[in-house]
């Protein structure tokens, strides 16, 4: 079956968008490896499901989060497309059965989780598997240099080696020129071997605002005026989540109906609450950035950032959920410079140093036992770092698993440590440099507010488009644009 047959049959669609075509062809008919930099909405699964649907044999996807696969296989299904998932939601009958179901090829379309592959069942089975196409979602998860480093991703070029290297598609919305060079090394393919390709800052539809705020009731001024302005659904994300809190009472005692999602809500809970919002039961959302991945609403008219975001990179993903049905939506950035120090606390969370490795290594190796009777709270205790918001500890645990310095858990009682600290994570000035990247990032979004020139130039030539022309339709354009014709008065 021809790519646009499959697209007419499954999709309902006659045409291709963007590239779409293109990638289609350099993997189809090429059969070589692609990185694909498409807007959040901009197409990019399709990129993968009509290979996967045209070629012989399987296509498993490497997907971040369980909600967004899970997401994923519920639309493919609609489209009565053969799909399924792996992930730690299912028993071990169940998993077992999804596995031996792709085997068998009655699943085309297989997504896990990167984890799956440190499980030796799991391996042990699909290693001498032929794959038509290995397909990487959400790929800027790879770079510890990139916005949302996931230590287990950095693992993909070992996984591609138990697959024995497939076809290859590594799929973003967001990734600078250094995160695009990391993806293609971790994935352990030479750069002659790819093709890179970039779809721009394609959203004109979206209205990119700012406001300099000093206080909460500005910040609520805001975002009320936004809310009787704007019919639909809309977002409003917030850093902390006890600011969402704060707000969420506010807003409640002004009789404005929303839901709530954030990281502290059961996996129930937060599935429940998605479903109501993709359905319109729930037209406004505040959320953390926990809420997103996999959010694929057409009709968003508005995303609120009522606190600064750490970076372009993460700004850009969460203001490309408005507006996918093409009409006319709004991007405000609430601006607070108290907010900074949110994020800056962040990224010193996000970032132990090598004294911090080495102490928490050297207590596990000293009291496991202890810290398996009496849990994190202990070991928060003997690092001396009580502050529950303080999530240095588990940054250092994802961190000793990915390098398979530990096994098992605190939650289950069974922590081992079964390797030595590597050198990466001894390594202070490494160390320091992802640090710097960080607060760099996060200096680049003090620079998108205090930009005087088009918004959507500042964040094209961020990500290395420099070709992009002014918008003129956002707040800079329309200042500009006042100011000529006063000039010219």
């Amino acid at each position: 079956m021809l790519p646009e047959t499959i697209l007419k049959k499954y999709y309902k669609s006659d045409s291709f968008r963007g590239l779409q075509k293109e990638i289609l062809d350099t993997i189809i008919n090429k059969k070589r490896h692609c990185l694909v930099l498409m807007p959040t909405g901009g197409g990019k699964s399709l990129c993968y499901q009509i290979p996967a649907l045209y070629f012989d044999k399987g296509t498993i996807v490497i997907s971040p989060l369980i909600a967004l696969m899970q997401d994923q296989v519920d639309s493919l299904k609609r489209k009565n497309i053969s799909a399924g998932f792996i992930n730690s939601t299912l028993s071990k009958q169940e998993r077992d059965e999804k596995l031996n179901e792709f085997i068998l090829g009655k699943i085309k379309i297989l997504y896990v989780t990167p984890e799956r592959f440190k499980k030796k069942d799991f391996v042990d089975k699909i290693k001498n598997m032929e794959i038509s196409l290995f397909a990487v979602d959400e790929a800027h998860c790879i770079s510890e240099w990139g916005h949302d480093f996931r230590p287990d991703y950095s693992r993909i070029g070992e996984f591609r080696k138990i697959l024995n290297n497939p076809l290859t598609i590594a799929l973003t919305a967001t990734a600078t020129s250094e995160v695009q060079s990391d993806i293609i090394k971790k994935l352990n393919i030479k750069k002659s071997e790819i093709k890179i390709f970039h779809q721009g800052i394609d959203r004109p539809n979206l209205r990119l605002d700012t406001a300099d705020i000093f206080s909460d009731e500005e910040k609520l001024f805001h975002i009320i005026k936004v809310l009787n302005e704007f019919e639909g659904s809309g977002i409003i994300y917030f850093s902390l989540i006890q600011t969402l809190r704060i707000f969420s009472q506010l807003l409640k005692d002004k009789g404005y109906a929303h839901g709530i999602y954030h990281g502290k809500m059961t996996s129930r809970e937060r599935k429940k609450i998605q479903r109501k919002f993709l359905g319109g039961n729930i037209n406004l959302m505040l959320a953390t950035n926990a809420f997103g991945m996999g959010i694929d609403k057409a009709d968003i008219r508005f995303v609120v950032h009522a606190e600064v975001p750490s970076s372009v990179e993460s700004y850009y993903q969460e203001i490309g959920r408005a507006g996918r049905d093409g009409k006319n939506s709004l991007c405000l950035l609430l601006y607070n410079q108290n907010d900074l120090y949110i994020q800056l606390d962040f990224i010193k969370w996000s970032n132990p140093n090598a004294d911090f490795y080495s102490a928490l290594f050297d207590i596990l190796k000293r009291d496991i036992d202890a810290v398996n009777s009496y849990g994190i709270d202990f070991l928060r205790e003997q690092m001396n770092y009580k502050n529950r918001n303080d999530f240095r500890i588990e940054t250092a645990f994802r961190m000793l698993e990915r390098y398979e310095v530990i096994e098992g858990g605190i939650e289950n009682k069974n922590l081992k440590v079964i390797n030595k600290l590597p050198k990466d994570l001894e390594e202070q000035e490494k160390l320091k440099k992802k640090l710097l990247n960080d607060n760099k990032k996060l200096l680049s979004m003090v620079k998108y507010f205090r930009t005087k020139y088009c918004r959507r130039v500042f964040i094209s030539n961020y990500f290395g488009f420099n070709d992009e022309k002014p918008c003129g339709k956002c707040d800079n354009c329309d200042k500009f644009h006042l100011t000529s014709k006063l000039g010219n008065s």
